[in-house]
């Protein structure tokens, strides 16, 4: 009885480590660029950020004006704000609460917004670099710990991640230019995964930095040049870059890719950031295509 026990374990245990690979091969998209529905004469400008809240509205950032604009989950535009703040929008996160968080790269910026377009924060000096407390150097992406504080990646001048709270109140900052772990040569994206972790795009390093909310480096993943990262609902991380999206494992190796460079459905130009929503579909912000790419998980 003792040896049949061991055996269904050994079984249990074996089928359990195959789950990850078996559900890894099953997922698959369709792709859509006539998902979102402009507004009559409307032509969207460079695509840079893009965000989903919990009730599916998707939120893209544009580099014209206006530089924020939000679609129901049917991709019926619902309104656009920011016009008269955002200089030169890089990224677009939106918070557990459905704040939007916008970072700007041309006045060293960091925006948050009601999600109806209310500013309700801003960080940084406007028009003033630096790399003290109070300032940014083109910042450009914001991620989310669960406690509400907020980690951001500043970005194309500092090399760094700058931590503060969710009244936007200073923590730690980590982080210089170099190629060695723990520095950074454009810090382009991020996350917070299921574990807590900060999962940092350290694009012209070609890799992903793993760190602790402290700082402290856990893992490096190397293999690609990561524009963008995104994790659905089941934990599984996606990244863009190359004129392609990639889904990666639990160890940051690259399962499959999708896309080539083009402008039709399911081809890219300059994917620059992207996002996922709670049903497992995924949003591209395409820079060079000026246009925002939906690929709906059909399995």
């Amino acid at each position: 009885m003792d040896m049949v026990r061991t055996y269904i374990l050994i079984l249990f245990v074996g089928l359990l480590a195959l789950r990850p690979a078996l559900s890894a091969e099953k997922i698959d998209f369709e792709p859509s660029i006539t998902f979102f529905q402009l507004p009559e004469g409307t032509t969207l400008g460079p695509v840079s950020g893009v965000d989903a809240d919990d009730a599916g509205n998707v939120y893209l950032l544009q580099r014209q004006a206006p530089p924020v604009m939000c679609f129901d989950r049917n991709g019926k535009f619902v309104r656009s704000f920011g016009d008269d703040l955002v200089g030169t929008g890089h990224g677009l996160a939106v918070d557990p609460q459905g704040n939007v968080w916008v970072t700007d790269t041309g006045h060293h910026l960091v925006f948050k917004f009601s999600p109806e377009g209310k500013l309700l924060l801003a960080l940084g000096q406007s028009d003033k670099p630096g790399a003290d407390e109070s300032h940014f150097d083109k910042p450009t992406h914001t991620a989310f710990a669960d406690n509400g504080d907020i980690f951001i990646t500043d970005g194309y001048g500092n090399s760094r991640i700058v931590h503060v709270t969710a009244d936007g109140k200073f923590v730690n900052a980590w982080g210089k230019a170099g190629a060695g772990p723990g520095e950074f040569n454009a810090p382009h994206a991020a996350i917070v995964d299921g574990k807590g972790r900060l999962l940092v795009c350290d694009r012209d390093n070609e890799r992903i930095q793993i760190f602790n909310q402290e700082g402290h480096l856990l893992a490096t993943w190397t293999g690609y040049k990561p524009f963008g990262i995104a994790m659905d609902g089941d934990g599984v991380f996606f990244i863009c870059g190359n004129n392609q999206v990639s889904q990666l494992d639990a160890d940051g190796k690259v399962v499959r890719s999708w896309g080539k460079e083009g402008v039709e459905a399911g081809q890219f130009k300059t994917p620059h950031l992207m996002a996922a929503d709670k049903h497992g579909n995924l949003y591209i912000a395409e820079v060079s295509g000026r246009r925002l790419q939906m690929l709906k998980r059909i399995r």
